[in-house]
């Protein structure tokens, strides 16, 4: 079973991009976003000078939030990824099962619900539940990279090694050249290849990710990936002594700022692409999706910047 808990383990870090490491590489360029510009004077908007919530009180506000309002959907899935992001993987799954109910057609809900009953599990397994969440997902959204990741791990536990590579590529054919975890589907194929005998050089040569629409034409799509420059010695320690729910917290909210920021002064292109990946990094892709279309309503007369919008949003899987 051991060659299971490594698959699982591989697709966590290469699909789900909320992991510590990525959390702090986005307060870094959140950070720099909300400072660049000649035009911010003063403290940028949503960076408090107190210190940022602990993780439970964040939960708490949300918890007191559905007890006042208990149809809201997206709060429920909020609750269920702060859960999640603190190791509460029972309380995640059913926190997300309210999600479910609330939103049957929400494709991001039910999959999150399956990834959730995968870590609640002893990590060895995609257990019934889950393949039946993940599975809802498909129906909703039959592109749902999580869904269709995990469904493929099942069949690698269920000795189907083959079929599961399979399912891989065709994953790996519909992730833009681009998006961040196309290296990741390709090691993880290699990875399974490589346990079970398996054959895979010549097909992980020819594999053709799927290209962003319109061909890569601006540095759209480079703004989207490129790497983040790491902290400074000083931040790194700052940061290292905060609890793991209150940088997770200290991240939301420094999100949230460049989000106000832009409400504000929307003609920020590369800001909307970073808040772009922030949501996505942070497993908010319908917020995600929200910030692009805000985005391409902002530069509606801007052709150029337009472009450079949507090519990042096809990188980052958008």
């Amino acid at each position: 079973m051991a060659k299971s808990a490594a698959s699982i383990n591989i697709g966590r870090i290469a699909l789900i991009l909320a992991a510590v490491l990525a959390l702090a590489a986005i307060a870094v360029q959140v950070y720099r976003s909300m400072n660049d510009d000649s035009a911010a004077t003063g403290p940028a908007s949503g960076i408090e000078s107190e210190a940022a919530p602990s993780v439970d009180e964040v939960i708490a506000g949300l918890e007191k939030k559905l007890q006042d309002n208990p149809d809201d959907a997206e709060s429920w899935r909020m609750l269920g990824w702060s859960y999640f992001e603190t190791g509460k993987f029972a309380e995640s799954a059913t926190a997300m099962k309210r999600a479910t109910s609330l939103d049957p057609g929400n494709a991001e809900y039910w999959s999150m619900l399956g990834e959730a009953l995968v870590m609640a599990s002893d990590g060895q397994q995609v257990p019934p539940d889950a393949v039946d969440a993940f599975r809802n997902a498909l129906k909703q959204d039959a592109k749902d990279p999580r869904a269709r990741y995990f469904l493929a791990v099942q069949k690698d536990i269920s000795g189907d090694h083959k079929g599961a590579i399979n399912d891989w590529f065709a994953l790996l054919e519909d992730t833009p050249a681009d998006a961040p975890y196309a290296a990741d589907i390709r090691r993880v194929i290699g990875q399974v290849a490589e346990k079970e005998g398996i054959d895979v050089a010549a097909r992980l040569a020819r594999a053709t990710p799927a290209a962003p629409t319109g061909g890569i034409a601006t540095d759209g799509p480079a703004v989207a990936t490129a790497a983040i420059p790491g902290p400074t010695r000083e931040q790194m320690q700052a940061a290292a002594a905060l609890p793991p729910g209150q940088q997770e917290a200290m991240i939301a909210n420094m999100v949230e700022g460049l989000d106000k920021k832009l409400q504000a002064n929307p003609d920020n292109a590369n800001g909307w692409i970073t808040l772009m990946r922030s949501r996505m990094q942070l497993g908010q892709t319908a917020q995600a999706k929200q910030a692009l279309a805000r985005g391409l309503a902002a530069f509606k007369n801007d052709g150029a910047e337009a472009k450079r919008i949507r090519e990042a949003a096809t990188a980052l899987g958008l």
